[in-house]
C-alpha cells in the first residue's frame, strides 16, 4: 500500500473541475480533507444579472459616499 496525494477543485455549483486519471484496476480508499485557506487561482470576475446589466443609472458623486480612507487607494 502507498499514497498518493491527489488535489481536487470544485467549481460555484460544487462539481468536480476536472476528473484526473487513477490507477486502472485497483481498489482505492478516499478520505477528503477540505483545505480551508485556499485562494483560487484564477480571479474570478463578477458581472452583473442580464435584467440589470446596461441600466444602471448613477445620480450624483459617488466618490463622496464614504471618506477617501477607506477606499484604499495609493497615493
Amino acid at each position: 500500500m502507498y499514497a498518493e496525494r491527489l488535489i481536487l477543485e470544485t467549481d460555484m455549483a460544487g462539481n468536480l473541475k476536472k476528473v484526473n486519471m487513477l490507477a486502472k484496476k485497483k481498489q482505492l480508499e478516499a478520505i477528503f480533507l477540505v483545505i480551508s485557506e485556499s485562494t483560487p487561482s484564477v480571479a474570478f470576475r463578477r458581472i452583473p444579472h442580464p435584467d440589470i446589466a446596461g441600466k444602471v443609472i448613477i445620480n450624483g458623486d459617488i466618490m463622496s459616499s464614504v471618506p477617501c480612507s477607506t477606499w484604499d487607494l495609493p497615493e
